[in-house]
């Protein structure tokens, strides 16, 4: 989906310094907690997802991996993010083909994101309907693990 350019400027500011090594070091310890590993190319990505502030395609993470020397390999980004989709560090927004840090604590939880059409922002809020999406899930036979509902339209700035 193309983003028409604003001439008004938006909060994509991610986190950096010591907010970003103290999510970093969170991520390790709810690792260890599941006993799993944040392997450097795991790290690396988060990282790069929270420093983003905002939905980032895979592509754009291979050519930004690599602080010095060549740009890494599609499969292991694609392993790194999959692995963080899992372990709920990170969230694939379908329509936008990118993916976002998360930052909730919970795991399994139901993601929402407000995503504007014509700058890109996007909010994760927490969905209320997700309870009543499960539950009818359940209704038809089904037992859900994960809810992502994204919603499109205009931010409060592209909209005035």
């Amino acid at each position: 989906m193309a983003h028409a350019a604003c001439d008004h400027d938006h909060d994509h500011h991610g986190v950096a310094g010591s907010a970003l090594a103290t999510e970093l070091a969170a991520a390790e310890v709810r690792c260890a907690q599941a006993q799993q590993r944040l392997t450097t190319p795991r790290r690396r990505v988060l990282e790069l997802l929270l420093q983003a502030g905002q939905p980032v395609k895979a592509y754009d993470l291979i050519s930004t991996f690599a602080v010095e020397g060549p740009p890494a390999k599609p499969p292991t980004i694609y392993r790194a993010l999959d692995f963080l989709e899992k372990q709920g560090f990170a969230h694939r927004i379908e329509s936008l083909n990118a993916y976002v840090a998360c930052r909730k604590e919970a795991d399994g939880h139901a993601a929402a994101f407000l995503i504007c059409d014509c700058c890109g922002v996007t909010r994760e809020i927490e969905p209320k309907a997700s309870a009543e999406i499960i539950a009818a899930g359940a209704a038809a036979g089904y037992a859900l693990t994960a809810v992502t509902i994204e919603a499109h339209g205009l931010c409060a700035d592209c909209r005035s």
